[in-house]
Parts: C-alpha cells; sequence; structure tokens
C-alpha cells in the first residue's frame, strides 16, 4: 500500500498537465476501493489507517463526520506517504485538521504539489510546507502568492518562519493589503533588508491593515526614532506589540526605576527601541545592582542601554567581580571600564581580562567561572 501511495505521488508531480485529471482519477481507484458505509468509520479509519490514539481519534472525528467511504482519505494518505511522511508524521498532521483528509487529490493537493515543484521546491520542503500549514494547503489559491513572498523574504526558510507564525498569510490578499504595507514601508526608508528582517520578527505587518501600520510608524517616531535612522526598523518591532497607553507606561517606568529625566530616556530608547518591551521586573533588578552595586550614574546608563540587555548572574555580576578584583590590586589599565568588560565576547574577555594576569593572579579563571555559575568565591568579597 505504501508503495502503491509513493507512486500515485510519483505520477500526480510528473504527469502532463492535460492528463493530469483522468491520471488520478484512474490511480485514486485502484488505491482506494469503495466500501459500503459503516457506523462509526471515522473513528476506526483514524485509528487503524491514520495512527491516531482513540482519544484523539474521537476528537478528530467530529470534523469528518460525513465522510462514510475511504475513497478520499486514502487518497489523501496516498499523497502524503508520497511525500514522505512516517505513519507517526500523518497521526501529527491528521490530529492537527483533520479536515485535510477531505481534501481532493486530483484538484487542490495534487496541484499545488505540482506548482510548487515548478518553482523549484523539493519533495521535502513541499512537505514541510504541508506540516506547517495544513489548513491553508487545503486552498487551491495559495501557490500563486509563494513567489512574491520568497522575493520579499529571500529564502524557503526565512518563508517558513513567518508561517510560523502566520499561517494564514498565503491566501491574504496581496494587490489589497500586503504590497501596500510594503510600499509604505519604503517611504519611510527601510530597504529590501529591512522589510524582510521587520517581517519575519513581526509576520502580521504584512497582513495588517494600512491604517495599524501608519499607527505603528507614528509612535515609534512619537518615542523619538525618526524615519530613516538606524534604529526605525527596530522601534517598530517595539511598538508593534504596544499600545499608546503601554507605551507611555513603560516610558514613566524607566523613568523612575532608572531615575532619567525625559531627554534621558528619550536617549536611551533611541538607541535601545526594545527597552520598551523589557520585563519591568528584570529592568528594576538590574537598576539595582548598576546604580546601586556598580555605582554608575542613571545618565552614564541612558547614554549606554545596552547594559539592560545582559543577564545579571550570567554577565553582568561575574564580569563585574572581575573588573573590580582587578581594579582593588592594581591591574586593571586606565583605558578599560565596566562597560567595555561588559561588552566585549566571551572570548575577548577572557584574553583581555583573565589570561594576561595568569601569574600575578593564578585563581583568577577559576574564580570567574564559579561566579558565572552563581557562586561567589572569597576573592570576590570586597570590603
Amino acid at each position: 500500500m505504501l508503495r502503491l501511495r509513493s507512486s500515485i505521488l510519483t505520477h500526480l508531480l510528473y504527469s502532463p498537465a492535460t492528463s493530469l485529471g483522468s491520471s488520478v482519477q484512474r490511480l485514486l481507484s485502484a488505491a482506494a476501493p469503495r466500501i459500503p458505509p459503516s457506523p462509526g468509520f471515522a473513528v476506526d479509519y483514524l485509528v487503524e489507517n491514520c495512527g491516531l490514539t482513540r482519544p484523539q481519534a474521537l476528537k478528530a472525528s467530529t470534523k469528518i463526520s460525513h465522510l462514510k467511504s475511504p475513497c478520499k482519505p486514502d487518497a489523501v494518505l496516498a499523497f502524503l506517504s508520497g511525500l514522505g511522511f512516517s505513519t507517526a508524521d500523518i497521526a501529527v498532521l491528521v490530529a492537527k485538521d483533520p479536515q485535510f483528509l477531505c481534501t481532493r487529490v486530483e484538484t487542490t493537493l495534487g496541484p499545488n504539489a505540482v506548482e510548487l515543484t515548478a518553482l523549484g521546491f523539493s519533495q521535502t520542503e513541499i512537505a514541510s510546507l504541508v506540516s506547517l500549514i495544513p489548513a491553508s494547503f487545503r486552498r487551491r489559491s495559495i501557490v500563486s502568492n509563494v513567489p512574491y513572498y520568497l522575493s520579499l523574504l529571500g529564502s524557503y526558510e526565512n518563508l517558513l518562519r513567518v508561517l510560523m507564525n502566520s499561517s494564514t498569510l498565503l491566501f491574504v490578499s496581496l494587490e489589497k493589503v500586503v504590497k501596500p504595507n510594503v510600499a509604505f514601508l519604503r517611504e519611510c526608508g527601510l530597504d529590501h533588508c529591512d522589510i524582510a528582517k521587520l517581517c519575519i520578527s513581526w509576520p502580521r505587518l504584512l497582513s495588517a491593515n494600512l491604517e495599524r501600520v501608519h499607527a505603528a510608524v507614528a509612535c515609534a517616531e512619537s518615542i523619538g526614532v525618526p524615519r530613516g535612522s538606524g534604529m526605525f526598523r527596530q522601534a517598530l518591532r517595539a511598538v508593534s506589540f504596544l499600545s499608546k497607553e503601554k507605551v507611555a507606561a513603560q516610558v514613566d517606568y524607566l523613568k523612575s526605576t532608572m531615575g532619567w529625566s525625559d531627554a534621558e530616556v528619550g536617549i536611551a530608547i533611541s538607541k535601545l527601541p526594545m527597552l520598551l518591551v523589557r520585563s519591568k521586573g528584570i529592568l528594576h533588578i538590574l537598576s539595582e545592582f548598576l546604580i546601586s552595586e556598580v555605582g554608575l550614574e542613571p545618565a552614564y546608563i541612558a547614554h549606554r542601554p545596552a547594559l539592560l540587555t545582559y543577564s545579571l548572574e550570567g554577565r553582568l555580576r561575574p564580569r563585574y567581580c572581575v573588573f573590580k578584583f582587578l581594579k582593588e590590586n592594581g591591574l586593571l589599565g586606565r583605558d578599560r571600564s565596566y562597560f567595555s568588560a561588559v561588552t566585549v565576547t566571551e572570548r575577548v574577555f577572557m584574553e583581555k581580562y583573565i589570561i594576561p594576569h595568569d601569574e600575578a593572579a593564578p585563581h583568577l579563571a577559576e574564580d570567574y567561572a564559579a561566579a558565572c555559575k552563581g557562586e561567589v568565591p572569597a576573592r570576590f568579597i570586597f570590603a
């Protein structure tokens, strides 16, 4: 049966379009002999042929209760097997979208696969697309929009990333919705690469109504990030998740927690718009550490808001311990700052702050490793 199912898909993909309908009908007749209707057919079929558990089958059967014969679902299973779906893969897909079994292979699934193959999709890529968006793949219209999205996003992998978060995107109108949104973003100074990155992180931007996109741009400008600036894309991404009220509330929280003036909070957000979606709890903890323990001035942090993006226990505190140890023992060069120590990569940090002091501080590497694990070595306890 599995071999026969695979042969059906191969025939679909490589038969001339003019003979597709008649060829499919003959193949389906061979693959799925008709049987008389029987009570409970859907549940039994889902368990025995699709690999669902009985509880899964009982739930899924309500979506396909009208099926009385295995003709159509057998053809669908043949299609999936031909794409390389295992029994487990089929069970997952059918549990996710039972109505996929009701789709016509000869008029929808097969032609979709043929057209995607013509666009250069491999069998594996088509299978991934079916797994990700089975409900969309049941629509005949989705393939016509694929070339546009491949061009916009740059790759099949990026298209999958977008569809993971916006499964209905392929049948949103390009002319009425998507293209006007993209055109407006270009007017705002975003280039092709910027738009692709923004759409990957905020897929619903493509399908949003144009008024909402205009509102997001206005909100980005209101927090001090003008169109065409280097951080404009990041600002759009940040405000896309927030209402005006939430933006205002976060700005007020940053001012009160970090001790920033209106000007300073504006500087910080313009440099790092994602501060608008940073957790209030984390911001409070970081402010306590950076201001009260490290002794940094609020204005200093406002001009270097990247400090608020790092993990306290994984980077800020361990590196501060090393920084202070070196300073206390006269081993820190005058050109070294805590900010520099925090922002360099782990390899560079070791090369600049640990390895040069192997003789003067032979336990420094060991103590730093312990601090990164949340421990407090005795040598890192300062009076």
